[in-house]
C-alpha cells in the first residue's frame, strides 16, 4: 500500500467497507483504489513541496517545468463502483481548493462565466476579448483538483470550448479525476463537427491515465434486488424499513446535498449518493416543479426514493397533478423507484372528478408495474449495464 502522508488512503477506506460488509471485495475495484492512491500521493507531495518553504508559492509560480500530475479517467458500465471510489478519493484529498461536481453542471457554470465576461467586455470593464483564459483563471482559483461525475459530451457548444478551456486549466496545474460510461475515444461519438473536438481527446489523454473499471457485476443491483419497493402504511415500521433500503442503496457512497440546474433555476436534492437520490413527497410535489424539472432528475439518477406520500383529497389537485407527471417521467425513463406511502396506489387519490381522477388510475397502474420483477429487470441501471453504459 502506498504511503499516504495525508492520512487514510483510498485503499484503506475501501478495505474498511469490505470488512464492514457494506460491499463485497472486487479485484478491479481494488486496483482502481490503488490507482487513485497514486494520484493522491502525487497531490500530497506537491502540497508538501510548496509548504516546505515560506517562499514555496513564489518559486512554484516561477517554475516552468513543474512536474505534471496525471489525473485519472475512469470508465465502465453503470453500477461498477466508479462514483463510490471517486467519492473515497475526494474525501481523502486534503487540498483546500478541490471540487467535486457533475460534469454538466460544471459546463453550465462555464457558459455562465463566459457570458458574464463577454458582457463585461461590452461594458468596457476588461480589455481582454477572449473569455477562455480569464474564465480558466477563475475556475483554477476556486479549485485545482477537479472531480467530474458522469463525464459525457453531447452539446456542440461544450465540445467546441473544451479543448481551449482545459489547455488553460492544465497549464495552471489542474488535476482531473473523472468518471464516465465511455472511454475517451468515444466521447462526443457521431457528434456534429466532431473533428473539431478530437484535439480535446488528444489533450485529455496526455493529462490523465485511463482506467477501465471492468468489475465483475453491478454490486448495486446485487444488494438491492430483494428490497421492498413500495412501503405502506406510514408509521415507525415503514420509516425504519425505508431508511434501511436507502442505506443499502447508498452503501459505499458519500451522501451529499446536490443541486440540479433546470432552465435557469435550481432544484434542491436533499440527499444523493452515487446514482440515487432521496426526496420527500413535499419536496417533489408541493413545490412548483414541472415536467422539465422531473426530466432533469430522471436524467441524473437511476434510482429515486420518495417518502411520506399522503392520501390526496380533491383539495390537493395541484400536488396530485405533479405526482402524476413525476411518475410518468420516472416510468418512461425506466427509473427504479422506492416509495413510502399512506395507502396502496389505488387509494392515494380520493377524488375522481376532473382529468386528474382518470389520469391517476394510470398512475396507480404504473406504480404497481414499477414494483414488478420485469420492470426492475428492464430498468435504466440494468439496461445501461448490459450495453456498456451507452444509450
Amino acid at each position: 500500500m502506498l504511503d499516504n502522508p495525508q492520512g487514510i488512503s483510498v485503499e484503506e477506506r475501501y478495505e474498511a467497507l469490505v470488512d464492514s460488509g457494506d460491499i463485497d471485495r472486487d479485484s478491479a475495484q481494488q486496483n482502481l483504489a490503488e490507482a487513485l492512491d497514486r494520484v493522491l500521493e502525487n497531490i500530497s507531495e506537491k502540497r508538501l513541496t510548496k509548504k516546505s518553504s515560506s517562499l514555496g508559492w513564489l518559486f512554484a509560480r516561477k517554475q516552468k517545468n513543474e512536474p505534471v500530475i496525471k489525473g485519472l479517467y475512469i470508465h465502465g458500465s453503470v453500477g461498477r463502483g466508479k462514483t463510490m471510489l471517486m467519492d473515497l478519493f475526494f474525501d481523502a484529498v486534503k487540498a483546500t481548493r478541490k471540487r467535486r461536481v457533475h460534469f454538466h453542471d460544471f459546463m453550465t457554470e462555464v457558459h455562465e462565466r463566459i457570458n458574464a465576461h463577454r458582457q463585461a467586455y461590452k461594458r468596457g470593464e476588461t480589455k481582454q476579448e477572449d473569455p477562455i483564459a480569464p474564465v480558466a483563471g477563475q475556475l483554477i482559483a476556486d479549485a485545482w483538483v477537479l472531480c467530474f461525475d458522469e463525464f459525457s459530451v453531447t452539446d456542440i457548444t461544450d465540445a467546441m470550448i473544451l479543448s481551449r478551456l482545459f489547455e488553460k486549466l492544465f497549464e495552471r496545474g489542474c488535476v482531473l479525476v473523472a468518471t464516465s460510461n465511455v472511454e475517451p475515444d468515444n466521447l462526443y461519438h457521431d457528434g456534429l463537427n466532431r473533428q473539431l473536438f478530437l484535439p480535446f481527446i488528444a489533450l485529455l489523454k496526455t493529462r490523465v491515465d485511463v482506467f477501465n473499471l471492468d468489475a465483475r457485476t453491478d454490486y448495486r443491483l446485487e444488494k438491492t434486488n430483494q428490497l421492498p419497493i413500495y412501503l405502506t402504511p406510514l408509521g415507525d415500521e415503514t420509516t425504519i424499513a425505508f431508511a434501511k433500503a436507502w442505506q443499502s442503496v447508498a452503501s459505499g457512497h458519500t451522501v451529499r446535498q446536490q443541486e440540479i440546474e433546470s432552465k435557469g433555476r435550481t432544484i434542491e436534492v436533499p440527499m444523493a449518493a452515487g446514482g440515487a437520490a432521496r426526496f420527500s413527497f413535499e419536496e417533489l410535489c408541493a413545490r412548483p416543479l414541472g415536467t422539465g424539472d422531473y426530466r432533469r432528475i430522471a436524467e441524473r439518477y437511476h434510482t429515486i426514493f420518495i417518502e411520506n406520500i399522503p392520501v390526496m383529497e380533491a383539495s390537493a389537485r395541484n400536488e396530485a397533478k405533479r405526482f402524476i407527471n413525476l411518475i410518468d417521467m420516472l416510468y418512461d425513463s425506466k427509473i427504479r423507484v422506492f416509495l413510502s406511502a399512506a395507502a396502496a396506489p389505488d387509494d392515494l387519490y380520493r377524488s375522481r372528478r376532473g382529468d386528474e381522477g382518470f389520469e391517476f388510475a394510470r398512475t396507480a397502474s404504473r406504480l404497481f408495474e414499477m414494483q414488478s420483477a420485469d420492470y426492475l429487470a428492464s430498468s435504466k441501471a440494468v439496461q445501461d449495464s448490459n450495453d456498456g453504459g451507452r444509450s
